[in-house]
């Protein structure tokens, strides 16, 4: 009895994320191949910098609360509507999103307020 692609994939997606790993390892120690991406320089980096130049939603993370951590936490109630502990908890985790999917304009004024305090922000 031959088993098809089809029965490979259900297979497939009813592996935990542990045992796809192994499983992609053991391919790749069977066959010499590696699973890591290859990009091609010039196609790759056009097409990168067309989708940042398209890019609508932002995010904006929290790299670091500062020495003035209480001015940001602030911040962070005032731009989240987070309790006390919460908008704590996430001046304190290096990479929290602050705010998901928001505008560019929206993203900037919270990066300015948050950099205001003290803190070190990015927008991804």
């Amino acid at each position: 009895m031959a088993i098809s692609k089809e029965d490979v994939l259900e297979y497939i997606s009813g592996l935990s994320v542990l045992e796809l790993s192994e499983l992609v390892k053991e391919f790749e120690e069977k066959f010499g191949v590696s699973a890591q991406p290859v990009a091609v320089a010039g196609a790759a980096g056009g097409a990168a910098a067309e989708a940042a130049e398209e890019q609508t939603e932002f995010d904006v993370i929290i790299k670091d609360a500062g020495a003035k951590k209480i001015n940001v936490i602030k911040v962070i109630r005032a731009l989240t509507g987070l309790g006390l502990k919460e908008a704590k908890a996430m001046a304190e985790e290096a990479g929290a999103k602050v705010k998901e999917g928001v505008s560019k304009d929206d993203a900037e004024a919270a990066k300015a307020e948050l950099e205001g305090a003290g803190a070190t922000v990015e927008l991804a």
